[in-house]
């Protein structure tokens, strides 16, 4: 959850900006058959299996058009949920409720197929030392949501941006004239509080890797034999991650290799969504 900080300061604004890319001057539908404020409840409900993310989100979306909308929440993030459960009720003005329902279930069922999917992945993991974490391959403007929706899947979260964190990866290897170059100007520029990792593809820039210093080596899309190679080569000396195309269908050889992290983009930008609808819209006495 949320806390209120963040939830004004990096929250709100994406909220506002996602209602005001849909209402641009008003709803005409709504508009056309609800003229006058008429109280009434909706019935948000589940139609398939799986786990529920985002529920904050999605009240917050009906209180930015009304402070006055409440939730009745049956559920919790997290929460595994089934198909024709009863998940919340929506109270205030139907024109409040049928003006925030697409944007309000656009994020709630987007950020629970990604807790699903994660959940799927990791309980792959179960029973290992390894960490599932995601990755930057999120949506523009919804990785505060998405990164969030991992957590409550099982997930980790790896750098939220290019601020939090030094991964050099192909490019800034390239453009520094090598892996043991790339590591030394990390070192010179990153704050010493910043640990340094570098993707590495081949057992020679493993090598580079340990002798520059790494204090993580990201072994990116390697076939098994190289990556047992480069794990026994590292031998303890720097932290390991794997990734490059992991899912769910592929994750199982890593789980024996002794790795510390598996990083998957899969986890954001393949997961589909969980199906939510708001049913039953009537009016009540006010």
């Amino acid at each position: 959850m949320y806390d209120q900080v963040t939830l004004k300061l990096n929250v709100d604004p994406y909220i506002l900006s996602a209602l005001k890319e849909d209402i641009t001057s008003e709803d005409v539908s709504t508009n056309s058959v609800m003229p006058h404020p008429q109280p009434g409840e909706v019935d948000l409900i589940c139609k398939e299996d799986g786990i529920i993310c985002g529920l904050q989100v999605f009240a917050r979306v009906f209180t930015l058009l009304d402070e006055k909308t409440t939730v009745e929440f049956y559920v919790e993030d997290g929460d595994e949920v089934k198909k024709g459960q009863l998940m919340a009720k929506v109270h205030g003005d139907i024109r409040t409720l049928l003006c925030g329902e697409r944007t309000a279930l656009n994020y709630l069922q987007r950020m629970s197929g990604i807790a699903t999917y994660t959940h799927s992945v990791a309980a792959l993991l179960a029973g290992s030392k390894i960490k599932l974490l995601d990755t930057r391959k999120t949506t523009p403007n919804n990785r505060i949501f998405e990164k969030y929706a991992v957590r409550v899947g099982g997930g980790n979260n790896h750098r939220y941006n290019l601020s939090d964190g030094v991964l050099l990866k192909d490019n800034h290897i390239g453009a520094a004239g090598g892996v043991k170059e790339a590591v030394a100007a990390a070192k010179a520029y990153a704050p010493f509080v910043r640990k340094i990792e570098v993707e590495v593809e081949t057992l020679d820039m493993v090598k580079d890797a340990v002798a520059a210093g790494a204090d993580i080596i990201m072994l990116d899309n390697m076939d098994t034999e190289t990556l047992k190679e480069s794990i026994a080569y590292i031998d303890g000396r720097a932290e390991i991650e794997v990734s490059g195309n992991v899912t769910k269908e592929n994750i199982a050889r890593l789980i024996d290799l002794g790795v510390d992290y598996v990083s998957s983009g899969a986890l954001t930008h393949s997961a589909p969504i969980l199906d939510i609808s708001l049913k039953n819209l009537h009016p009540v006495e006010g």
